[in-house]
């Protein structure tokens, strides 16, 4: 079996595929590059990283396959000799790209390609065209992609079949670790936001190429968490270096750039909500799971009129304007503060009507659930041979990766307030200040440390296993450590601006310090229970509360006392008492 792609994207299609032959020692899977894109750069690369193997195009050229598989109708399709098999990459046939092909036929239907497709290529410029083996089988999601077929290329529907959409079902078959992706990303009891760009010049990358880095910058950082996900073209024409330069601020700020090749799929699964451009990830997320989604533009030309992705973006609210002319966020919001951006963002989430999505991705997807064993049923009947005894269901996606990058330095907003001490943090130096500066010791920078209001510590576990004797991690001969007290009035020495240093530990008491007083303070945080859940609270945003509540009150207490934390629609209640000695001399 020849795998055949053009594209990155073409290929993960494949592979999402591929499992239909597991387990079969009768099948030999082999690759090929089919030339002609320019997102095919990827591709090599990505068959590698697998571990498949590959042929150079000459030689696929040169060979017969017993099944040809493949995910575009472009490029030299003719040439390849075998059964040939066409299954969209994508999700709805949503675009028409005026550049390529016909300007009204949705990319992936077009007759254009299509019929070359069939037809081999003259040896001499004098040779007229030869027909070839026709498509032995063109897989469609929905029934509708077949009626779109029949009215663009009537000899294609010859070979069509309904079967469903493969890449749905690795989805669907993740739903059940939702939880498990979410603890991979620490995304915690945070609202994960994941904003979607397709390729293009009409893409939200394009158009509007700030708006990851301001909501990454803007978005309170213990309410929220942000991932991107990007069209493997985009990634193709741009490069991972040229990428990761161009989403920086967002990336320092946080963000998760989702991996193209499944991990894309698991961060949807994980999302609480979408912001999207025109891109078909968002019909896949509305089919998998009914949560808020919300648009950031109509695609301009390229959308196709009563497309599913267009009626979609049709009866979704809108971060902006809604006209296919106008820029992802409107003008008002551009420079908007940070709690107006949030706000809008806000309120177009809480403008979505349920089963909106779920409703328009219907009409993209046929088969839900068991698109992979009807393909399997296809494809084994294409061969001339009996599957085997054992099923091949859909692969769960593995879990995805956390930010590379984290912020080291927040602004800190804390506002005194009947019902307790509000904290919204943001990454320092991305908005207005706050109250103040509270940074990591030891990764933030000499100069955001030396201007901090409050700077916390979190220890470094210590292993009292000793290594060999004479091996290169072997210990010190004297062990020097900092007690908690101690490191905390060192730096208040050191650090003449800081009003407040703090040992955070993700578990057990933290430790005080505060400038002018006498003692040491033991702060402690009770958990948020909500619907049988447990939320705990990052230590490092009650040390700023306690900060702000210190100062608010101008107080020095004695005896243990109390306040409440408030963060986003949570509270969490703090206790805050004068630390004993154990507790001062506890090493760091």
């Amino acid at each position: 079996m020849l795998l055949a792609a053009r594209s990155a994207v073409a290929l993960y299609r494949l592979l999402d595929v591929a499992p239909v032959f597991a387990g079969d020692d009768r099948i030999t899977r082999l690759f090929t590059l089919i030339p002609g894109s320019d997102f095919g750069v990827d591709v090599l690369s990505a068959i590698e990283t697998i571990g498949g193997r590959t042929l150079p195009w000459s030689e696929a050229c040169d060979r017969s396959f017993d099944l040809v598989v493949t995910t575009s109708p472009k490029g030299d399709l003719s040439l390849l000799r075998g059964p040939r098999v066409l299954l969209p990459h994508g999700a709805g046939f949503n675009k028409a790209l005026p550049d390529e092909g016909s300007a009204d036929s949705a990319s992936g239907l077009d007759p254009a390609y299509l019929l070359r497709a069939e037809t081999a290529t003259p040896t001499a410029p004098t040779d007229p065209p030869m027909p070839t083996a026709p498509t032995a089988l063109h897989a469609l999601a929905h029934p509708d992609q077949l009626a779109r077929l029949s009215s663009v290329a009537p000899r294609a529907t010859r070979t069509a079949k309904v079967i469903g959409d493969p890449t749905l079902d690795r989805l669907l078959a993740s739903l059940p670790l939702r939880d498990r992706y979410r603890a991979a990303l620490r995304t915690g009891d945070r609202k994960l936001i994941a904003l979607v760009s397709t390729w293009g010049q009409e893409s939200l990358l394009r158009r509007r190429p700030d708006l990851s880095a301001r909501l990454a910058a803007q978005l309170p950082h213990d309410e929220y968490q942000l991932a991107l996900i990007v069209h493997p073209n985009e990634r193709s024409l741009l490069g991972r270096y040229e990428l990761a330069e161009l989403l920086a601020p967002a990336l320092d700020a946080g963000m998760i750039l989702a991996g193209a090749h499944e991990e894309w799929a698991s961060v949807l699964i994980a999302a609480d909500a979408l912001v999207t451009d025109h891109g078909s990830a968002a019909l896949y997320y509305a089919a998998a799971q009914d949560r808020p989604i919300v648009g950031v533009g109509r695609g301009g030309s390229e959308l196709i009129p009563g497309s599913p992705m267009d009626v979609l973006l049709g009866r979704i609210p809108q971060l902006g304007p809604g006209d296919a002319d106008a820029d992802a966020l409107p003008e008002e919001l551009a420079g908007a503060p940070a709690e107006e951006l949030t706000e809008a963002l806000t309120e177009a989430l809480k403008a979505y009507r349920p089963g909106t999505g779920h409703a328009a991705a219907q009409a993209a997807f046929a088969h839900q659930g068991a698109a992979l064993s009807r393909l399997r049923t296809e494809l084994y009947v294409l061969l001339g041979l009996s599957p085997p005894p054992f099923d091949t269901p859909a692969r769960p996606l593995p879990p995805p990766a956390p930010a590379t990058r984290a912020p080291a330095a927040f602004d800190v907003a804390a506002e005194v307030t009947p019902e307790g001490i509000r904290i919204a943090r943001r990454p320092f130096g991305t908005g207005t200040p706050g109250h103040h500066l509270a940074a990591e010791h030891g990764a933030a920078s000499e100069a955001l440390t030396r201007s901090a209001g409050v700077l916390y510590r979190r220890p470094v576990p210590y292993s009292a296993t000793p290594a060999s004797p004479g091996s290169p991690g072997s210990p010190a001969p004297t062990d020097l450590m900092w007690s908690s007290a101690g490191w905390t009035r060192h730096t208040l020495s050191e650090y003449p601006g800081c009003r407040m240093a703090a040992i955070v530990r993700p578990s057990g008491p933290c430790l005080l310090t505060v400038r002018g007083h006498t003692q040491s303070y033991v702060l402690r945080v009770e958990p948020h229970r909500e619907g049988g859940r447990i939320a705990h609270l990052d230590p490092a945003v009650a040390v700023s509360a306690a900060h702000a509540w210190l100062t608010a009150h101008r107080a020095r207490p004695t005896s243990p006392t109390g306040f409440t934390c408030l963060v986003g629609d949570r509270s969490f209640a703090v206790r805050l008492g004068a630390a004993t000695d154990e507790e001062t001399e506890q090493p760091i």
